[in-house]
């Protein structure tokens, strides 16, 4: 008889296979904005990111109910890390899943407004878009290896690098985004600008999404011995 996994075991696996799909989310945002670009038939894509964002919510439901159906007695002795950080990791799941949910809305009010393409404005915002790739492919990483740590009471790594290069990714957005809209009022009419403003402000509010995760990790590892979050003299 094969025994069941553990409850560390189950709840990495579970993670690993939710950030996958939450990956190939995001993967398809900038794939929008290009068939958008180029006049060609986005829609199918727009699905395909709608259907995915569903994925992610229902598998995220089901990672949370794993978490806070399980007594101490099942999470076990080697996941105390898992009991003292409960409520602050179910409450990092809810923010992860919002980087699918802003990135349905996104593709969803480009299909509504249809912004001009043609633009400078519109090639910044694919800017941010292929920077927002890159933080989650990012994120996915950090966001499995603390879960792993989490789910070991001896287990030590560092995210110190990665969580630097998502800074970097977000602060790169915010001169994108001021690109965009000082460009925007600028360039174009004033109903126009409003539209990239609108976009800009999107955009980089899903970056910021993105980086607030990584904050809320290193709050929870300044607890935890073992787990490096922060650069240090001798890591710079």
């Amino acid at each position: 008889m094969t025994a069941e996994p553990s409850f560390g075991d189950q709840l990495e696996s579970e993670t690993e296979a939710y950030l996958n799909r939450l990956n190939d989310c995001v993967m398809l945002f900038p794939v929008v904005l290009e068939q958008y670009a180029e006049d060609g038939d986005y829609q199918e894509t727009v699905e395909e990111i709608q259907t995915i964002e569903s994925e992610c919510d229902e598998m995220n439901r089901r990672i949370i109910a794993h978490i806070t159906n399980a007594d101490p007695e099942k999470i076990g002795l080697l996941n105390t890390r898992i009991n003292f950080n409960e409520s602050a990791l179910i409450e990092l799941y809810k923010n992860v899943d919002v980087v699918a949910n802003l990135t349905e809305r996104i593709v969803q009010e480009l299909v509504m407004i249809q912004p001009a393409h043609d633009t400078a404005c519109f090639d910044g915002l694919r800017e941010m878009a292929d920077h927002i790739v890159e933080m989650t492919a990012t994120l996915e990483g950090v966001v499995e290896r603390f879960v792993h740590t989490l789910c070991s009471a001896y287990e030590t790594d560092s995210l110190a690098e990665e969580i630097e290069d998502i800074r970097a990714g977000e602060s790169r957005c915010d001169e994108l985004r001021n690109d965009v809209i000082t460009t925007g009022f600028r360039e174009y009419s004033t109903d126009q600008a409003l539209v990239y403003r609108e976009f800009a402000i999107l955009f980089d509010e899903l970056a910021n999404k993105i980086e607030d995760i990584t904050d809320q990790i290193i709050i929870i590892a300044t607890k935890e011995p073992g787990l490096t979050t922060e650069l240090g003299p001798d890591l710079e």
